[in-house]
């Protein structure tokens, strides 16, 4: 799958984005994705290998222009109930990343933006939340740019990274969701 928009495309990952993907997993600037930092082209090239296996929910942020990858989006579905197996596959919880380089710009909100009409119009969702830590502003902006609401705040709910003395550093979440008949109007 792929989706264009004015000056992105979003598309499967390859192979030969292993250098662009480096420059912003080199040092994630939220800790939610502390768990996908990369040392090495080598590293970022097996990385691009599985991930070019993924083609259906995610995907490169790509400049049109110049082909270069400056982010990525994703969500897989989930169940609406959790806890009902007959509960159907219709609720996403988005996750972007963008380069510094190229935030601040209107990119983040035209890639989600797509992403969320293609998950709202092509994949049945029903519900998208996303979740971010409560220092994260600018995501929090983006989330409102939108039109999430904002649902609650979770106090010390996760933990991605440590403290100096080796102990889990819980961090406060923020999370924002949009129904499809919301995103429809």
């Amino acid at each position: 799958m792929i989706i264009h928009t004015k000056r992105l495309i979003l598309r499967p990952f390859s192979e030969r984005d292993a250098a662009d993907v480096l420059e912003y997993l080199k040092e994630p600037m939220v800790n939610c994705f502390a768990s996908m930092k990369l040392k090495t082209l080598e590293e970022a090239k097996t990385e691009m290998k599985k991930r070019s296996c993924e083609t259906e929910y995610y995907f490169a942020i790509v400049l049109k222009d110049t082909g270069k990858v400056i982010g990525e989006i994703d969500a897989y579905p989930e169940r609406g109930e959790a806890h009902d197996a007959t509960s159907p596959f219709d609720t996403f919880s988005p996750c972007w990343m963008l380069n510094k380089v190229y935030q601040g710009k209107g990119y983040a909100y035209e890639a989600a933006y797509a992403f969320f009409d293609y998950l709202f119009n092509e994949k049945g969702a029903r519900r998208i939340y996303a979740y971010t830590e409560d220092y994260n502003l600018a995501s929090q902006r983006l989330c409102e740019k939108l039109n999430m609401r904002q649902e609650g705040v979770f106090k010390e709910f996760v933990s991605f990274v440590n403290n100096p003395d080796g102990t889990p550093h819980y961090e406060n979440t923020v999370q924002f969701a949009i129904l499809k008949n919301e995103w429809q109007n």
